[in-house]
């Protein structure tokens, strides 16, 4: 995938002052590190349904059928599953589980904004035992009714196990619905519901469907779900790490965990906010100051990285000023 201007800021600021994140969580959310050599580019994240403190994930592309189950607790691979039935994966980006204990994998980048007039969907049942394995997915065509686009982001509802993806774009995408129930026959037509105020990476429902959890590189917000109809309820307090790529909720709901690619990833916790635990009086979650492990601007990062953000940030802006002239 590409890897913008913005994301020398991330580089910097999580080399100087990256807080260290623990691999021995008790339950397994507390954060952790990807240790597997073979995972270079985890780009998507999901909470397993069957298997607690375990999460699952996938190399962004050049990799192959992938999945690896991580052990929230180690950081260490537990399982590797090889998905058969489906064509080469082009572009992975992100990875979600539905009712039913169903796996969806989004096949759905695209770094050229647009070239591929269709991406894919594969669906495969979360296996019940962790070991090596080879699993038949179900592949599903996917086209939007607006035409093609670049898009990193897939999540399922827990109730009603319809797909939603967001598109990735530097303005700012939108939400985009799938049909009721995805088909093997033809393509299935996604259509966009909702803006989405963000240059977003990954998305993820809340356990109970009553919130959607946006991120980007530098930050995130959360909608209330409001039937599909979403409503911006405030802002994510998402950790600074070297390229901000996936998010997913923790089983129980009550924290959001935080991915980014590169070798010996680091995975990081924050309180959820309306996830049982305490908010502050601007509506997000409290700090990894509190405890949670995460890295974010409420007290980990240290003054002077925050004015490598804002310089960058400001080149970055002139950046764009220039292309758009």
């Amino acid at each position: 995938m590409r890897r913008p201007l913005a994301l020398l800021a991330g580089a910097l600021l999580v080399g100087a002052f990256a807080v260290p994140v623990s691999a021995s969580a008790a339950d397994g959310d507390g954060g952790f590190t990807i240790s597997d050599p073979r995972i270079k580019e985890s780009s998507g994240l999901a909470a397993s349904h069957l298997h607690p403190g375990v999460y699952w994930t996938h190399n962004d592309s050049d990799d192959g059928p992938y999945l690896y189950a991580v052990d929230g607790r180690t950081g260490k691979t537990v399982a590797t599953v090889t998905l058969s039935g489906v064509g080469r994966p082009r572009d992975v980006e992100a990875i979600s589980i539905g009712p039913g204990n169903e796996i969806y994998v989004g096949d759905i980048g695209d770094n050229l904004g647009g070239t591929w007039p269709y991406v894919w969907i594969y669906r495969l049942p979360e296996p019940k035992v962790l070991k090596d394995q080879t699993i038949r997915a179900t592949q599903y065509v996917v086209k939007y009714a607006d035409g093609p686009r670049n898009a990193e982001s897939l999540a399922v509802h827990p109730k009603t196990g319809r797909v939603y993806i967001v598109d990735k774009n530097e303005d700012g995408g939108h939400l985009f619905e799938g049909p009721a129930h995805l088909s093997t026959s033809g393509a299935n037509i996604f259509k966009p519901v909702a803006p989405v105020d963000l240059w977003a990476t990954d998305a993820a429902f809340s356990p109970d469907g009553t919130r959607l959890a946006v991120r980007g590189y530098f930050g995130g917000i959360y909608y209330d779900w409001n039937g599909g109809r979403i409503k911006r309820a405030g802002r994510l307090d998402v950790p600074l790490q070297r390229q901000g790529e996936s998010v997913t909720y923790t089983a129980d709901g009550t924290k959001l965990l935080y991915g980014s690619e590169g070798a010996d990833s680091p995975v990081q916790a924050e309180k959820a906010p309306g996830g049982g635990d305490a908010k502050s009086p601007a509506g997000k979650a409290t700090s990894s100051a509190s405890g949670s492990g995460g890295g974010g601007l409420g007290g980990t990062v240290k003054t002077g990285a925050v004015v490598v953000l804002l310089a960058v940030a400001a080149l970055f802006g002139l950046g764009r000023l220039k292309r758009r002239r």
